[in-house]
């Protein structure tokens, strides 16, 4: 793999689980450089600014031995230039516990993901100040076990200032879950007691991943699960009423987890834990392989300048 970090306008970030590292990869020629390695812990979550050339992503804390229950208070939030110098933490082990998928809003200058077996939605400053909870559902380390509880996939929905998020339910269960409520708390809220929650979607086979077409108001998002409309990219129009019209796009992942949206050419990019990166359009059809990672990998950013 090249290492000579050549960035070009248009990258697809890769985050591969084992070996922990982040690969750059032109999407249309297939060259694949690598950013940063020896990471600790497992990345799941990336997002990147192209304009900061700063590369965020969540480290899930440390494997544990045996199954995929990260249990620990171990988890951080981190970020790199796009050379992968100024490699930094921002937010440490000891205040999360997995944290999941990322997304950034560089308006507000602000970061938010999911803490699985936390069971939360969080967000911070870019710096990693300004901690918040935004969404508690259960409490650690009682509740982990519990498995319903677990948040995995945001997305934000900023003109409507909604955040949806995916629960994944136990794997291959067909309880997987997808909901919204407002980005801040309502008055007098606390992260255990807001009311805004709605619950959008039920009886998945386990949603991971969620991105938003905000042109077209529609939900993407992959599912890991091994049931009939599982291992798949799926897609469901946003309404005020919930997400209407769902539609599975492609199957034949395996174990999906990121995805990338590239709105201008109409085309998803999808990431498996076969480390298998995969291209197709935004409206379905054939899905191509255009990257082979050495390892799993989990979260995709799409980087257009």
């Amino acid at each position: 793999m090249d290492n000579s970090n050549k960035v070009t306008p248009e990258r697809l970030y890769i985050l591969q689980a084992q070996p922990p590292m982040i690969i750059s990869l032109d999407p249309d020629r297939g060259v694949a450089e690598q950013v940063i390695s020896n990471l600790a812990g497992i990345p799941d979550g990336i997002q990147v600014d192209g304009p900061g050339k700063i590369i965020y992503w969540t480290n899930m804390g440390v494997r544990p031995k045996i199954g995929e229950d990260f249990i620990n208070r171990d988890g951080s939030i981190e970020c790199c230039s796009l050379d992968g110098q100024k490699h930094a933490v921002l937010v440490s082990a000891g205040t999360i516990v997995t944290p999941k998928q990322l997304q950034l809003d560089t308006t507000n200058g602000l970061l938010y993901w999911c803490d699985r077996e936390g069971m939360a939605v969080m967000r911070c400053r870019v710096d990693g100040s300004e901690l918040k909870l935004l969404l508690r559902t259960g409490n650690w380390p009682e509740d982990t076990h519990d498995i319903l509880r677990h948040c995995v996939g945001i997305a934000l929905d900023m003109q409507n200032r909604h955040i949806y998020w995916t629960q994944k339910g136990p794997p291959d269960a067909g309880r997987g879950r997808i909901f919204r409520m407002g980005i801040d708390l309502p008055l007098g809220a606390t992260a255990e007691t807001r009311a805004d929650v709605e619950l959008l979607l039920d009886a998945l086979p386990e949603p991971i991943d969620i991105e938003i077409d905000h042109d077209r108001h529609q939900l993407y998002w992959t599912d890991r699960g091994d049931l009939e409309g599982g291992n798949s990219l799926n897609r469901a129009n946003i309404t005020p009423e919930g997400l209407m019209n769902h539609q599975v796009l492609a199957t034949g992942l395996l174990e999906g987890i990121g995805l990338a949206l590239d709105l201008e050419r109409r085309r998803v990019f999808l990431s498996d834990l076969s480390g298998a990166i995969r291209v197709l359009a935004m409206d379905g059809g054939n899905m191509a392989t255009i990257h082979q990672s050495a390892g799993a990998t989990t979260g995709l950013a799409y980087c257009a300048e």
